[in-house]
């Protein structure tokens, strides 16, 4: 008899990547393949819908051709994506929303952040649906950058017949099923899945009374079929007209279904990558001021989601190295080694700690260098660095790169902490993404927040979490927490080192009080 295979493509920021699994969760093939971001100024990225659908085709093709299995042998095909904004026209092709009009450029990237004045206009009306929110719309979510859209580009506007967001179109493109995930309009569309509906009373109010007419009508939950391939989906993607395709889910909340899918009592669930997201879930709905929801089953069923988050994690820690004066003899120093930088800087670090046990007690990094998302929902915040001198060379490089990397797990602990005065219990951390393949950046989020970190075994469990919602869809699970108990397997515990409490309490302090400052220096120029 033939394994079942199931699929599960991932698009993040920078890359999309598929993976197919058999029913244990075992990985038979993987591919990655990059897409382009479209920078016209600092707040403005964009991406190409139709580029990323080529991309996933490609990488589909090539995780089968690695995994050497036959093309019947897959079932289903699970999707998640950044949560970014697609806009078709009733043709169902790409409508720009960039300054040059290049209709290849349609879709507003989660990151993006042009829709700063819609935002503010959202959260001034005050109104009861943003307490779903954690009382305040972000910059990040779709409504701000719909209203941007109508404020600015009239006529594009009125041509748009669809607006997507980026995993309910990949859906679309794949089964031509015009319908949208409970996941994706929930969390970012400001849909109460708890009463089935939009609140027409705050569409109104915010003048997006047309909206309704612009996205899909039909909302589907986690795990459901979307249905199956089209003729020349499946051509294009190197499969099978049976295929089945599962709903569509945000990629942060597809590894959230690895990490506790299984277990989900007490338990947060970090992905990691170029922002962090911080994911846990209760019977009863819990509000977290400036956190996300709660959301009900946005990630799992019968189950209430709070959503923190961290505008700038990998991202930021790559920015801080490739700024520094030091980069250019660090990458060269890679090369000539055959290793990776941060093996290299890993490695500094580990050797002026044989000296000085607390490398950075007096350099200190707020990381809010691209807003804050969680808990401030401040998306106008500043990093800041204190403690800087003449000091050059890899060393201080070490240095300023430790220092960041625990000033984003400082604002982790800063999350963890909002969610438990609000109510949450946390046992347990669970972490997947580009974190967990750094050893020293583990050992300081389990330092900082003083709590285990537990690790899947599988590395890239946000396909895993794809794939599971396809295993659901296709009918070889009952639904979600079977297919994640037989399907996700977990690894190693980084334990915390409780030497380090005072150490990094007393940072904390400081990083908490960073962030007064700002605001103290912003009301000086103010003034």
């Amino acid at each position: 008899m033939m394994k079942d295979v199931f699929i599960g493509v991932d698009v993040g920021s920078a890359s999309v990547r598929s993976a197919l699994f058999d029913r244990q969760g075992h990985r038979l093939g993987f591919s990655v393949k990059p897409i382009d971001q479209f920078h016209s100024n600092s707040d403005w990225i964009a991406q190409s819908s139709k580029q990323i659908w080529q991309q996933i085709c490609l990488a589909v093709k090539e995780s089968i051709a690695i995994a050497n299995v036959d093309v019947a042998q897959v079932r289903s095909i699970g999707f998640d994506a950044t949560c970014s904004l697609v806009a078709l026209d009733d043709q169902g092709d790409p409508v720009s929303i960039s300054e040059n009009n290049d209709n290849n450029e349609n879709i507003i990237m989660w990151m993006d952040h042009r829709a700063k004045g819609e935002a503010r206009t959202i959260n001034l009306t005050n109104d009861p649906v943003l307490q779903y929110v954690g009382g305040e719309v972000s910059i990040e979510m779709e409504l701000p950058k719909i209203l941007w859209i109508k404020h600015h580009y009239p006529e594009r506007y009125k041509k748009i017949a669809r607006f997507f967001d980026l995993a309910d179109y990949l859906v679309w493109q794949a089964t031509k099923s015009d319908l949208a995930s409970v996941c994706t309009l929930t969390c970012k569309w400001n849909y109460l899945a708890h009463k089935k509906s939009f609140s027409e009373k705050f569409l109104n109010k915010i003048g997006l009374n047309d909206l309704k007419d612009k996205i899909p009508q039909t909302v589907l939950g986690l795990g459901e079929s979307a249905g199956a391939l089209t003729p020349e989906a499946a051509k294009q993607l190197g499969l099978h007209t049976n295929v089945i395709v599962a709903t569509g889910i945000i990629d942060a909340h597809a590894g959230g279904i690895a990490l506790v899918g299984s277990n989900p009592e007490a338990s947060l669930a970090i992905i990691s990558g170029t922002s962090n997201c911080h994911m846990i879930v209760n019977k009863n709905p819990i509000l977290v001021s400036g956190v996300w929801g709660p959301y009900l089953n946005a990630m799992l069923p019968n189950y209430w989601l709070n959503e923190g988050g961290q505008s700038a994690a990998g991202a930021l820690l790559e920015w801080s190295i490739r700024q520094h004066e030091a980069w250019p003899k660090l990458e060269q120093e890679a090369k000539q080694k055959g290793c990776s930088y941060y093996q290299l800087l890993n490695h500094y670090v580990n050797q002026l700690e044989q000296h000085n046990k607390y490398l950075t007690d007096d350099l200190h990094i707020l990381a809010d260098h691209h807003g804050n998302r969680s808990p401030r929902a401040n998306p106008d915040a500043k990093g800041m660095v204190s403690g800087v001198t003449l000091e050059t060379g890899i060393t201080a490089l070490a240095k300023h790169y430790l220092a960041t990397m625990q000033a984003i797990a400082y604002g982790t602990l800063h999350i963890v902490n909002a969610m438990i005065e609000s109510g949450y219990q946390i046992d347990r951390l669970i972490m997947c993404g580009g974190a967990t393949k750094n050893p020293l950046w583990l050992r300081e989020y389990a330092n900082i927040t003083g709590k285990e970190i537990f690790l899947a075994k599988e590395e890239d469990a946000v396909n895993l979490g794809a794939a599971i919602l396809g295993a659901v869809a296709c009918k070889a699970f009952k639904d979600i927490s079977s297919a994640a108990k037989e399907m996700v397997e977990f690894g190693n515990t980084i334990k915390p080192d409780l030497s380090t409490q005072n150490f990094h309490q007393r940072k904390y302090n400081v990083y908490l009080q960073m962030y007064q400052d700002q605001l103290r220096y912003n009301q000086l120029m103010n003034d």
